[in-house]
């Protein structure tokens, strides 16, 4: 894949993405005003983490770590990629349907072990009640992320960059019309999301179809090939599900101070944002080109990939992550304080975005040097970090709690986050040249460093005489947006002068895409 290819594949998964975390805050903006923090929303955060926490082990984390490579080899080689593809569907079916079978008797025991201090109060019988709605949402998401890596390997990322836009569509749907119709938002929103979870199927299933890749449910079968699959995926669960599992520990200790787990999440949505955009993009894009130029033993050409892919996410991410710890106040403030939703709950959630705004760019570095243990079938190693990474996380929250209260889950998240970059960049340096990014990536890395902390300082400068303009309920809409366009002139245009990027590559790359 030329690299004007790879960013018009970036842009092309990155505009869904951003099309899908967009609508994903209209969701949580939505959520805050309707419900607010509080035992509801409370519960209803420890309930859909459940699916959201599988989804990471059994959908687009673990199984397509594993099953991307060896399904994008075959392909390249001609070896029954679709037979392949067949036999992955049908086990994984299986196992989602046996989890789900158990989830549904056990879920006062998993709402039990992710948030203990429910335990005793009206949150824990909401939260059993909604993750019995909610839980069966794995399934189909599961299914949808084997056809999505399918269409990943193929080269085409639209379809599968669209479906998760569904869910937030159904969502945010569901809750206007039960604001409308005069129910019980909640319950108009818990149950929307096994449908969303339908239709995600039911999207890139259908575009599966029409690139001939043709599957049908059927009894599992473990042969060689998935006998493999399933020694390749298990290290691969913990591995890429470790920010998901850091999140659960943190709602863990967050859930003995009520409204906590909704700061917390409210937080999570907002680095979550430029992490989906970028990250995303980059690990749905890059595992696939870097497997298949491995497997050619185009080592030039992998460097190459896995160099741009580095600089992509440099590029986006760092000034988003200056925005975070500049100016969390008026972020939050603006895009969810209005309803249930209190100005001592703005002033709780700026400050955990400004803690996981300092996070932001280790949890994106994970996105880049993951594909490179991935792309060689090597998920024992990233396995490996993430335990330590995960103990790491665990002994901070719980030590840190009694010293600075619910903040320590988000300071414990993003040291674990550091640690766990760490120890990818370390590992990778024994697969020599190719795991190496290149001069015009160290060239580069330190101009785009500048460029965000000027944009930052900028940023934080025009805030002290105009902030009061976000405190007018009809102008903090324009306001904010203001804001944001005037960080990304300096931004960009500090940018293109001291030479960290050149306008006129993301101008090829969006004709391109």
């Amino acid at each position: 894949m030329k690299p004007v290819r790879m960013m018009a594949g970036f842009f092309t998964v990155g505009f869904w993405t951003l099309a899908s975390r967009i609508l994903g805050f209209v969701r949580e903006i939505l959520l805050a005003a309707y419900i607010g923090p509080g035992p509801v929303m409370d519960a209803f955060v420890a309930a859909f983490r459940l699916p959201n926490l599988f989804r990471r082990f059994f959908a687009e984390g673990a199984f397509n770590a594993a099953f991307v490579p060896m399904f994008s080899k075959r392909l390249e080689g001609g070896e029954d990629a679709e037979g392949f593809a067949q036999q992955a569907f049908n086990l994984l079916g299986a196992a989602v349907l046996t989890l789900v079978a158990l989830a549904m008797i056990f879920m006062p025991a998993l709402i039990w072990a992710t948030a203990s201090g429910f335990a005793g109060d009206e949150r824990f019988d909401l939260a059993v009640g909604y993750g019995k709605i909610a839980f069966p949402y794995i399934l189909f998401m599961s299914l949808a992320a084997l056809f999505s890596g399918v269409l990943n390997a193929t080269g085409r990322f639209a379809a599968a960059a669209a479906a998760p836009v569904l869910l937030n569509v159904f969502a945010c749907a569901a809750m206007l019309a039960g604001s409308a119709l005069g129910g019980e938002v909640i319950n108009w929103l818990i149950w929307v999301i096994p449908v969303a979870g339908v239709a995600q199927l039911a999207l890139v299933w259908v575009a599966a179809e029409r690139t001939g890749i043709r599957l049908r449910p059927g009894l599992p079968r473990l042969s060689p090939a998935m006998r493999r699959l399933v020694r390749v995926a298990f290290p691969a669960a913990l591995a890429m599900g470790v920010t998901q599992i850091n999140l659960v520990v943190g709602q863990l200790v967050a859930s003995r101070t009520e409204s906590a787990v909704s700061w917390l999440f409210a937080a999570d949505r907002l680095y979550q944002l430029p992490l989906g955009v970028v990250g995303i993009a980059v690990g749905i894009v890059l595992l696939p080109d870097l497997s298949r130029r491995l497997r050619a033993g185009d080592d030039t050409g992998a460097r190459d990939a896995y160099s741009r892919a580095g600089e992509f996410s440099l590029i986006l991410t760092l000034p988003s992550a200056m925005a975070l710890v500049a100016i969390p106040l008026p972020l939050v403030a603006v895009l969810f304080q209005r309803g249930a939703f209190t100005p001592e709950d703005s002033a709780a959630t700026a400050l955990a975005v400004a803690v996981y705004g300092l996070g932001l760019p280790a949890f994106m570095l994970q996105k880049v040097f993951q594909p490179l243990f991935f792309a060689r079938e090597d998920t024992k190693s990233p396995f490996r970090y993430a335990v330590v990474a995960m103990v790491i996380n665990a002994v901070l929250a719980f030590a840190l709690y009694p010293l600075l209260g619910w903040i320590a889950p988000a300071i414990a998240t993003t040291v674990a986050g550091w640690t766990m970059v760490a120890q990818l960049a370390l590992g990778a340096r024994r697969m020599g040249d190719v795991a190496r990014f290149d001069t015009r990536f160290h060239r580069r890395a330190w101009r785009i460093l500048a460029a965000s902390l000027i944009m930052g300082a900028a940023l934080y400068a025009v805030l002290i005489p105009l902030g009061w303009v976000l405190d007018l309920p009809s102008w903090r809409y324009l306001g904010l947006l203001a804001l944001i366009l005037f960080a990304a002139v300096v931004y960009f245009g500090v940018g293109h002068l001291i030479g960290a990027f050149r306008l006129s590559e993301f101008r090829r790359a969006l004709r391109r895409s």
